[in-house]
C-alpha cells in the first residue's frame, strides 16, 4: 500500500488550460474516482501520474519520492485502458507475461505471477487464447491481469467498463470492487459513469473544467453538494434546479414556494437563490409540507422505478417514483429539510 499526494499540478495544452492548480492527498488502499463532463481533464490527469504525459508545473509524491521525472516503467505504477491494448499475436499468458519478460525477470517467478493473476481474475481456463476468441469482459480482465503481474504500488484505470454492454459493466464493477478488497492497493479509476463512481469509490473528485469541485466520499458528494454542478452531475436523474426571485422571499428566513409560505429557520435569505430538489424526496402522495400542481409531459417506465417528466410554469420538475401514474395531471408534495440552498452564483448555501 502506497500513499499518492499530488501538489499544485498544471497542464495546458498550448492557451488550452486542461487541469489547473490540483492537489490531492490520497491514502493507502484508498479507491478514488475521477468524474465530470468529457474534456474535464480526468484522462490527462491519470497520464501525468503513469508518466504518458508531462507536466507543466506542480509535484507528484508516492511515498514521499518526487516521480515527475522518471519514466513510466519506474513509477511502480500500472495502467488499464480503455482499449484494453492487447497484442492481437500473442495469447493470454503471452499478453500477462510479455512486460515482465521485458524487465529479464526468471521465467519461474513470470509463470508464477501470471498464474496468480489468473487465478485471482478467474481467467486460467483462457491462457491458450487470442484476444480475437475472447469476449469483451474477458479482455478487460486481462488487461487488468497484466496490471497484477506487474505487482504495482497503484493502479490507473482510465475508463475500463465503457465499451462493455451493461450487463458486463455490473458484472465488471463488482470484479474490480472484490480486486481492490484483495489487494488492497490504491487505484485511481476515472469514469463518466457515475454509478461506477459511487458504488467503487471510498472518495469521488468532481472535475470540471481541471479544478476540483467537490473531494469527499460518496455519501458526501450526494447528500452534500458544494455547488450546483456537483449538485446536477452527481445523481440519476439530475437534481430539480428551481430559481427563486427576489420578489418569492417574504422575510430573511420565510420563502414563497409556488403556493406555499415555508419558514427555514437557520438560513438568511436577501437575494435571488436557487432551490434543489432530487427527484427521489418528491412524493406523488400529498404527505409533505410543500405541495405543488404540476402536468405530466412524460413518463419513463423503468419497470420497478418511473421516471416522470413534469412542467410547472418555465420549471421542468423530475421526479423519481415506484407509484403507478395514469393522470396526466399530479398534485406532488417534499419535505423543506430535503430543499438544498444555492447563491446567485450557484454556490452552496448551508
Amino acid at each position: 500500500m502506497s500513499k499518492i499526494v499530488i501538489k499544485n499540478l498544471k497542464k495546458s495544452f498550448g492557451n488550452n488550460k486542461i487541469i489547473n492548480n490540483f492537489n490531492i492527498d490520497i491514502n493507502d488502499g484508498e479507491f478514488i474516482v475521477l468524474v465530470g463532463p468529457s474534456g474535464c481533464g480526468k484522462s490527462t490527469l491519470l497520464r501525468m501520474i503513469s508518466g504518458l504525459e508531462s507536466v507543466d508545473q506542480g509535484e507528484i509524491f508516492l511515498d514521499q519520492k518526487l516521480i515527475n521525472n522518471l519514466i513510466p516503467s519506474k513509477r511502480e505504477i500500472a495502467m488499464v485502458f480503455q482499449s484494453y491494448a492487447l497484442y492481437p499475436h500473442m495469447n493470454v499468458f503471452e499478453n500477462l507475461s510479455f512486460g515482465l519478460k521485458m524487465e529479464k525477470i526468471p521465467k519461474s517467478e513470470i509463470n508464477q505471477k501470471v498464474n496468480n493473476a489468473a487465478t485471482i481474475l478467474q481467467i486460467k481456463d483462457l491462457l491458450e487464447r487470442k484476444p480475437k476468441q475472447l469476449s469483451g469482459g474477458q479482455r478487460q480482465r486481462v488487461a487488468i491481469g497484466r496490471a497484477i503481474t506487474r505487482n504495482p504500488k497503484v493502479f490507473l484505470f482510465d475508463e475500463p467498463l465503457s465499451n462493455l454492454d451493461a450487463a458486463l459493466r455490473s458484472e465488471m464493477r463488482v470484479e474490480i470492487s472484490k480486486l481492490h478488497k484483495k489487494l488492497q492497493s490504491n487505484i485511481i479509476y476515472v469514469t463518466h459513469d457515475q454509478i461506477e463512481a459511487m458504488t467503487l469509490a471510498d472518495k469521488i473528485v468532481v472535475l470540471n473544467k481541471g479544478n476540483i469541485e467537490q473531494y469527499g466520499t460518496p455519501n458526501e458528494i450526494y447528500s452534500d453538494p458544494n455547488n450546483i454542478f456537483v449538485a446536477e452531475f452527481i445523481g440519476s436523474p439530475k437534481m430539480n434546479i428551481i430559481k427563486i426571485n427576489k420578489k418569492q422571499i417574504i422575510n430573511s428566513n420565510t420563502l414563497q414556494l409556488f403556493n406555499n409560505k415555508i419558514t427555514f429557520e437557520n438560513f438568511e435569505f436577501n437575494d435571488e437563490i436557487f432551490i434543489g430538489i432530487r427527484p427521489e424526496d418528491i412524493s406523488i402522495k400529498n404527505n409533505h409540507e410543500i405541495q405543488v400542481d404540476v402536468k405530466i409531459d412524460l413518463i419513463e417506465n423503468l419497470g420497478f422505478e418511473k421516471i416522470i417528466y413534469t412542467k410547472l410554469l418555465e420549471n421542468q420538475i423530475i421526479i423519481k417514483s415506484s407509484e403507478n401514474i395514469n393522470e396526466q395531471s399530479l398534485t406532488i408534495s417534499f419535505s423543506k429539510d430535503k430543499v438544498l440552498f444555492f447563491d446567485k452564483n450557484n454556490n452552496r448555501i448551508r
